[in-house]
């Protein structure tokens, strides 16, 4: 007989048999070959089959436990589909295997080809892996990464006090100032070349100096000592702008497009002395914003010369009740807003008039003036936010936390919901 090799085979038939009584393995052997002959016709008989190599050898296992024999029986065949499929059908014709019932159900046909397909497509992984791991990089690569180690090379030691800084600090115009060298190292791998860092939490001199000839950009870390860090600068130096990080980030961390976006979000002085006279009560922080206010000393002996008259106080305006019905929907949509630092604007239906950052709240109920009746975020509830809502004629604030406790509208918190 002609025995078919496992590599040429395409399909293997693989069948379960069951035999009620002792039998050895000739015997199932000589049953299918027996029971099968003249079944299929000349051109599927299993022994011409097997002679020419398209049956491979009929592999038989079995075990004989408690007067009853089970096992196995593999097939290999190069047939195409529906020969193949023919031949294990016709295994299941036999019902006798010597004096003892039989049964003979084909569990399934494998195709030997997706397996080896499996194992191509597995090793040629392997070998790409290989390829990019040891393989030279292309042109590009090798650029990017000469031009970014030939930007941190360019970090320069200026000034007395030895700061870290970037090559262009002296000729450019501006100059962004940062907490410590790997902010500075940062900003040079995404091509900016004009920051300075202060190397601790004081200010050194040479920053005092630098700040009062060039635009001065503090560029902090979004955490509790970037705030306090702007404080030294507004103390000591002339800064023109202030931006941070996003919350809980550091500057060395940002990528590129993360720079770029702090960067144009910088804020004037001012503002930023806005921002923090509202949630600070610190004496450093007050103390600019209430010479501001401090009248000439001609124009203060004038006002003091002049009878206090008490002033007609405006009413407050009415607050707006809210119904339950608007507090399950503002509940549903802060819930909605957790983690993504956004707001909705919606108007008197509960409809959304639009979604935008936290960050971008204040500004953008200015510029509406009118139209919203509620705003739900995910954020701090502040006076900053409560008086441009009142202006913008805003009923309902829905937010995370508040820390005003302003009574011209109505603030809900989470805790509330």
């Amino acid at each position: 007989m002609g025995k078919i090799s496992p590599i040429s085979s395409k399909y293997i038939i693989n069948a379960s048999i069951e035999i009620d009584g002792v039998v050895d393995r000739p015997d199932v052997i000589g049953a299918i070959f027996g029971q099968t002959e003249g079944l299929l016709g000349s051109d599927l008989e299993l022994r011409e089959l097997q002679r020419s190599g398209r049956i491979g050898r009929i592999e038989v296992n079995v075990d004989t436990r408690s007067g009853k024999t089970q096992g196995s029986i593999v097939v290999p065949s190069s047939l195409d589909k529906a020969e193949t499929s023919i031949v294990g059908a016709a295994l299941e014709v036999i019902q006798r295997i010597g004096p003892c019932n039989a049964k003979i159900k084909v569990t399934n046909i494998e195709d030997v080809r997706i397996s080896k397909r499996n194992l191509v497509i597995e090793r040629a992984k392997e070998l790409l892996k290989t390829m990019v791991d040891q393989i030279l990089p292309d042109s590009q690569e090798i650029a990017d990464e000469v031009a970014q180690s030939v930007r941190v090379m360019e970090i320069r030691e200026f000034g007395r006090e030895r700061l870290p800084a970037g090559p262009a600090i002296e000729e450019s115009d501006e100059i962004i100032i940062v907490e410590g060298r790997a902010d500075v190292l940062n900003l040079l791998k995404n091509g900016f070349k004009n920051a300075i860092a202060m190397n601790g939490t004081s200010v050194p001199q040479t920053i005092i100096e630098l700040s009062r000839r060039k635009d001065a950009i503090a560029f902090v870390d979004g955490d509790r000592g970037g705030n306090l860090i702007i404080k030294d600068l507004i103390n000591v130096g002339e800064i023109d702008f202030i931006t941070r990080a996003p919350d809980g980030k550091e500057v060395e961390e940002l990528t590129k497009k993360e720079i770029h976006k702090a960067l144009r979000s910088k804020i004037t002085l001012e503002q930023a002395k806005l921002e923090m006279a509202s949630n600070d009560t610190s004496e450093s922080i007050r103390r600019p914003m209430i010479k501001k206010n401090i009248l000439p000393p001609r124009q203060q002996s004038r006002v003091q010369q002049r009878p206090s008259q008490p002033r007609p106080l405006a009413p407050l305006p009415a607050r707006v009740a809210v119904s339950p019905e608007e507090k399950k929907k503002f509940g549903s949509m802060l819930e909605n807003l957790i983690g993504t630092r956004g707001a909705y604007l919606l108007d008197d239906k509960l409809n959304v008039l639009g979604k935008v950052p936290f960050s971008e709240l204040a500004s953008t109920l200015r510029s509406l003036n009118s139209g919203v009746y509620a705003v739900v975020f995910d954020g701090t509830a502040d006076n900053i936010i409560s008086d441009v809502a009142v202006k913008a004629g805003v009923k309902h604030i829905v937010a995370m936390h508040s820390r005003t406790n302003d009574h011209r509208l109505n603030i809900m918190t989470a805790a509330a919901l």
